[in-house]
């Protein structure tokens, strides 16, 4: 007996079939984007009053001021989305908002600690503005993200600048990573990294096809063909380069990111695996030379390996050990916002440990809901880059979910004890102007190539 119609199989999606058509163009949902907006905003405001509550019995005097300013950049980032980018992905603008807005309450509840140092959330603050109006000017000023491909060149040979500009200044922990100067401090290194992932979206997406088929095999297997030097040359000593400037400032972490962003993009223009097999072993081999040669990056080492060593001869813990303590006082629901005790951590509470004190006064569940909004972010980066047709913006939006992805999981496996600590910091959520101002532009970034997959192709009988 012979199928019928309903019995048929379907037949298979064309490619891009789930792009919404002319007749019916996708809903901009801006309307979401700003009820989420604002539901960041009040839980940022709601954690502000509780550290006041919790820690003195009355809710801050700036509680207002701190939600009106925080309201008012949010509204004016959701403008500038709203106007120039309408068919960006709702989400991303909402979680960058809350990450902020947490980040600043977990600095505030850290400054009622006079042992952590002078009050750093004020600054934050500020920072946080400059980073919300460099977003608003990249929203604006950027009509097309393939214009960046243009100064690919030019912005790498910045990021080098400014990633060799560290080593004339004095070494801060251990590490040359900072200009300081006049009570003012940057970290250049955040900076170069968005640039270097433009270079890198840029010259892969133009050699992807001679990447990924020419060369010479190894050891005859076919499967270890490597590009020729002409075609992976340039790329390669730009990210020598980069990382070589980054061992030498002793700055080991953004120099893992920067291995990482480079090896998930070659991976990604190529189709191949075996690049992934390469870099896993390149930096495990690079990281046991690290580990053995370098003495603070062996002190690392040896207080991931013993992280209580210090303990059992009798000196207390260390800002591991402590770490530690304040994920297990924790435990599942926290000790509440302005209740833990942070102070025991040290120094770098504000910094590299402030995840040890949201895990504290949240919890497991909150730390949970702070991971998810990290995933939630790099995902919505990464479906944008799924989505566009052009290789330049594909590479540039996985190389920025990667650069975020990257970042959230050193950072957590080094204050959980999972991988020796680096010296990074935690998107929005850490003290560091220079990274709060960066994760804005990333997230600009992120915005305008959603909205250019979101976006309907132009009607075919649409007047020129």
């Amino acid at each position: 007996m012979s199928a019928t119609s309903a019995d048929a199989p379907a037949p298979k999606a064309a490619p891009g079939a789930d792009r919404p058509s002319a007749a019916e163009p996708p809903r901009r949902r801006r309307g979401v984007e700003l009820s989420l907006t604002v539901a960041a905003v009040l839980v940022s405001v709601y954690g502000y009053a509780e550290v006041g509550l919790a820690t003195s019995g009355a809710v801050p005097p700036g509680a207002a001021g701190y939600g009106a300013g925080l309201a008012l950049l949010a509204v004016l980032a959701h403008l500038a989305v709203r106007a120039r980018a309408p068919y960006a992905d709702p989400l991303l603008l909402p979680i960058a908002v809350l990450l902020n807005g947490l980040g600043l309450v977990l600095i505030y509840r850290l400054d009622l600690e006079p042992s952590l140092g002078p009050r750093a959330a004020p600054a934050q603050l500020v920072w946080s503005t400059l980073g919300i109006t460099l977003f608003v000017l990249v929203v604006l000023a950027l009509d097309d993200h393939r214009v960046l491909a243009r100064y690919s060149y030019l912005g790498v040979t910045a990021a080098l600048a400014l990633m060799a500009a560290p080593i004339f200044f004095p070494a801060v922990n251990g590490a040359k990573i900072w200009i300081r100067a006049a009570g003012f401090s940057l970290q250049p290194g955040e900076f170069a990294k968005v640039l270097l992932a433009v270079f890198f979206a840029a010259y892969l997406a133009a050699n992807r096809a001679a990447l990924a088929y020419t060369g010479r095999t190894v050891l005859g297997l076919r499967r270890l063909q490597l590009p020729t030097g002409r075609v992976l040359g340039p790329v390669l000593a730009i990210w020598l380069a980069s990382v070589g400037l980054l061992v030498l400032e002793r700055d080991l972490g953004t120099s893992l990111l920067f291995f990482g962003l480079f090896v998930v993009m070659l991976y990604v223009a190529t189709g191949r695996t075996g690049w992934v097999a390469v870099g896993l072993v390149l930096s495990a081999a690079g990281a046991f030379a690290a580990g053995s040669l370098e003495p603070h990056v062996h002190g690392r080492v040896e207080d991931w390996l013993h992280p209580f060593a210090s303990v059992r001869a009798g000196l207390g813990p260390g800002q591991l050990a402590q770490s530690l303590y304040a994920f297990g006082d924790g435990a599942v629901l926290g000790t509440g916002l302005g209740q833990g005790h942070s102070a025991l951590i040290g120094f770098a509470a504000k910094s590299d440990f402030v995840l040890a004190t949201a895990g504290e006064e949240l919890g497991l569940a909150g730390l949970c809901a702070l991971l998810g909004l990290y995933a939630l972010l790099v995902a919505r980066g990464l479906r944008a880059g799924l989505a566009l047709r052009d290789p330049f913006g594909r590479l540039l939006a996985v190389g920025l979910a990667t650069i975020v992805a990257l970042q959230v999981f050193v950072i957590t496996g080094g204050v959980t004890d999972l991988i020796p600590l680096t010296g990074m910091a935690m998107p929005f959520l850490a003290q560091g102007g220079s990274s709060v101002v960066t994760n804005w532009i990333i997230v600009a970034l992120l915005i305008r190539l959603s909205d250019s997959a979101r976006r309907p192709p132009p009607r075919e009988d649409a007047p020129l």
